[in-house]
């Protein structure tokens, strides 16, 4: 069991958090939630051992292993990815290494009765005895199966660290965690680089092998999946609920109500003595009544409302002109850089308002045909864009378009045309961009940040086809549903590339699936086209 006593987080006179206690057992799946800035990541550091809070201690085993995977990070360049994750079994490796060398000494020395020759039997010993204790692993095969669930191919085992991008890296040492088999996995948005099937996979591993995990997510349906336990961080306090995610948001409305409850009626008690205070201050034969309620309200005890954000903004996209019946028709498409074969005669049509969604592991082609659907590379086939077509393109690299020169309000300001105009504090605020953060240059801006201004610039002009490659990675869930709601009464067309199945959910009523360089069509959403592939794989591992 690992204890968080009494931990408080100070800066520059500002609290953070204080006073949280939480103990974390063996089975805990915990999602640590809570708005941006509010501490989750400060408290997961903590745990983790990085950071040291300004009070309080967490306590732990001596032999536990915490392993912690941060949001970003880089892996070494001097190493192939097999080498890079069987580095989880460092430890082990070297035991077994010092043994033998301890043993090839016993075998030359002659000193047998001396004081050194003992401390090395001793040593051996001790060594053996925590070697030989460990359940015996082929540890090859565990890399493998691991690397393999995380979306790597067997070609890409020999491949240099450095030919794969952060995502992929950041799934290298994800794999050296799991490898590791810790006492408590800490996980800070996992899932923000990975494939449908690679989050499926990392759900089972975390489910029915791990042994303790707190995750921060923006993933809905992937903490809903694995947690049975919800930290919340708000307003400098934590509260701990024995219930999976979505069990959580109830019982957090719940807890609103009864607040707002008894807010509002010490509000009223503080109202009718303050009243009570004015009315008789002055006057004699009050006096010790006035005076005795005056140092009542000062020991007053105030109820605070958690905070939860009332704007309930509604973003709607501007009206765009109509297109024809079918804005994006593609025969017998194929596409290959090389030997390498993306896919061979692909077929694809989208009618006008459908909202379709393009799935299937990194690397299997779904970039590669929004490219063709853009006309941006070539290929052998046809695909045609219809009449009238404004196609708005949200790619995985928009944030490096945006102008650094400007500020974030200008950015938005030079494209929002009529009523939204009065709006844009406010959508700004959705995105995270308030008070003077919104004259800040774009520029000084970190990676999500850019990401969530090119979102809004693509939410404000008048387009009839959106196509949105990973648009959610950087986003919070708020955000999400936000845009999600909009996204829901656009009466265009809209072509979605995401690995968020809470995301799609909903949205998408149509799902090409690119594999096996082909792209196949389903006529189900979401939920069908994934119930239909766990019974395919089930089907798979039978056979």
């Amino acid at each position: 069991m690992i204890t968080v006593n009494d931990i408080a987080v100070e800066f520059g006179g500002t609290t953070l958090f204080s006073d949280v206690t939480f103990a974390i057992n063996e089975n805990d799946r915990i999602a640590l939630m809570g708005k941006n800035g509010a501490g989750k990541s400060t408290l997961l550091k903590i745990v983790a051992g990085i950071n040291k809070p300004s009070r309080g201690v967490i306590s732990a085993p001596k032999e536990a292993v915490i392993a912690y995977l941060p949001q970003h990070l880089l892996t070494e360049d001097n190493c192939t990815v097999v080498e890079e994750a069987s580095k989880a079994f460092s430890s082990v490796f070297k035991m077994r290494d010092e043994i033998e060398a301890i043993n090839e000494q016993l075998t030359v020395r002659t000193d047998y009765e001396s004081d050194e020759y003992m401390k090395l039997i001793e040593r051996v010993s001790e060594l053996s005895e925590k070697f030989y204790s460990i359940e015996e692993v082929n540890y090859e095969a565990e890399v493998e199966k691991v690397l393999k669930g995380l979306g790597f191919t067997r070609e890409d085992f020999t491949r240099s660290t450095s030919e794969f991008s952060g995502g992929w890296r950041m799934r290298i040492e994800l794999a050296k965690i799991l490898l590791q088999n810790p006492d408590l996995i800490l996980l800070d948005e996992p899932t923000n680089h990975m494939d449908i099937e690679s989050i499926q996979w990392l759900e089972d591993f975390l489910i029915n092998s791990a042994k303790a995990v707190m995750v921060i997510s923006h993933d809905r349906a992937f903490v809903d999946n694995i947690t049975n336990r919800t930290i919340e961080v708000t307003m400098g306090r934590i509260y701990d609920y024995k219930a999976k995610y979505s069990d959580y948001l109830e019982l957090r409305k719940d807890r609103r109500v009864h607040q707002q409850k008894a807010y509002d009626e010490q509000q009223k008690f503080i109202a009718e003595n303050k009243a009570f205070i004015e009315r008789f201050r002055g006057t004699f034969s009050k006096t010790e009544q006035v005076q005795s309620r005056v140092r009542m309200l000062e020991k007053l005890v105030l109820i605070e409302v958690d905070e939860v954000d009332n704007s309930a903004l509604r973003l709607k996209f501007p009206p765009a002109a109509r297109t024809g019946q079918y804005p994006v028709v593609v025969e017998g498409l194929s596409k290959s850089y090389g030997d390498h074969v993306v896919f061979k005669d692909a077929n694809m049509v989208i009618e006008r308002g459908q909202k379709v969604a393009f799935v299937g592991k990194n690397g299997e082609g779904k970039s590669t045909m929004i490219k063709a659907i853009m006309g941006e590379i070539d290929y052998e086939g046809k695909c045609e864009i219809g009449h009238n077509v404004q196609i708005g393109y949200f790619a995985q690299n928009q944030a490096s378009l945006l102008d650094g020169d400007i500020t974030i309000f200008d950015t938005v300001d030079r494209i929002a045309v009529g009523d939204i105009r009065t709006q844009i504090k406010n959508i700004l605020g959705a995105f995270m961009f308030t008070g003077d953060d919104i004259q800040k240059k774009v520029k000084v801006l970190s990676g999500g940040e850019k990401t969530r201004l090119a979102m809004v610039k693509l939410l404000l002009e008048p387009y009839n086809v959106l196509i949105l490659d990973e648009p959610t990675n950087h986003l919070d869930m708020k955000t999400k549903d936000i845009i999600k709601e909009a996204l829901k009464e656009f009466e265009g067309t809209l072509i979605l590339v995401s690995h968020d199945r809470d995301f799609l959910d909903g949205l998408a009523e149509k799902v090409f699936e690119f594999g096996n360089k082909r792209v196949k069509e389903h006529f189900e959403d979401i939920k069908g086209f994934l119930s239909l592939k766990k019974m395919e794989s089930l089907k798979e591992i039978e056979k």
